[in-house]
């Protein structure tokens, strides 16, 4: 029942790697049926605006443009700019090989999807692959500190009452493994930021109401699949008020956006001095610093 956005750098399972984290058909149907209901945009359309904000910055122009498993028409704000856009769906399935060919896009955007990913390596890799040279990665995902007050009081909640804790908010990247990640898979200049987003609610159960409007109820394939005992969810959201809210009453609830950037390789970028090639000293400079 809790809500649940979160990033695994594991890849798919095989005896090399870790098992996948998320059920991504499961995430598939729960968007669909957030869209369906109504669906909660308010960070998205932050993230919209942003990365329309970021692209307006590049003073370049795109002809061959992907929106990556960005949720409905989150990017719409994008389309006017970008009429060519291919929008790749996540499927029924919720596969992660991409349909692109090895050079076939100048850029690829994604908007609050690849905290979802199970084989991240895999999937900014294939992109890469899919950028010509000197073509942009940009995308923005939920990762670092994201709802630790609801996964602190799930917790802690559930230890008391029922003495064990199940997976309810599954672990997040923070900015230092996303810079791994594009440096991994081949990117060239990248970059990464983090927008933290405060969310007041009423409650804990606001909350939660949010995150299934937004699709993104637990779908962590160890997640607990019986339902939630009424003493537990009443107890999480004692502790919730108790530790998490401000002097009005008000539950705050914490959103880490990393956004990421980065290029596929040519010869026109800026390149890293080789090693040996400076021609001034930092031994003498600090030396003649400490004379002056």
């Amino acid at each position: 029942m809790a809500g649940t956005i979160g990033v695994t750098s594991g890849m798919a399972q095989n005896r090399q790697t870790p098992p996948a984290l998320f059920d991504r058909a499961l995430l598939h149907a729960r968007q669909r049926r957030a869209q369906a209901q109504g669906a909660v945009s308010f960070l998205l359309d932050r993230v919209a605006e942003d990365m329309s904000d970021r692209l307006a910055a590049v003073m370049r122009e795109f002809h061959a443009p992907a929106d990556l498993w960005t949720p409905g028409e989150g990017l719409k704000v994008l389309h006017a700019r970008l009429p060519a856009m291919a929008r790749i769906a996540i499927d029924a399935a919720g596969a992660e090989k991409l349909p692109f060919a090895p050079e076939s896009l100048d850029l690829v955007v994604s908007a609050l999807a690849l905290q979802f990913v199970n084989d991240l390596p895999g999937v900014l890799a294939q992109v890469r692959r899919a950028l010509k040279p000197d073509g942009l990665l940009l995308a923005a995902m939920i990762g670092g500190d994201s709802l630790t007050e609801l996964r602190q009081a799930f917790a802690a909640a559930e230890a008391e009452c029922e003495g064990g804790v199940s997976p309810r908010v599954a672990p997040f990247a923070d900015l230092r493994d996303i810079g791994a990640l594009l440096q991994r898979a081949g990117f060239a200049l990248p970059v990464t930021d983090v927008d933290r987003v405060v969310v007041r609610y009423g409650n804990a159960f606001a909350l939660m109401q949010d995150l299934r409007r937004m699709g993104a109820a637990n779908v962590l394939i160890l997640r607990r699949r019986t339902p939630s005992r009424r003493a537990t969810l009443l107890r999480m959201a004692e502790i919730y008020a108790e530790r998490f809210a401000d002097a009005d009453g008000r539950i705050r609830a914490t959103f880490d956006i990393i956004w990421l950037s980065g290029w596929a390789p040519h010869a026109s970028q800026q390149q890293p001095l080789k090693p040996g090639s400076a021609k001034a000293s930092l031994a003498e400079a600090v030396k003649k610093a400490g004379k002056e």
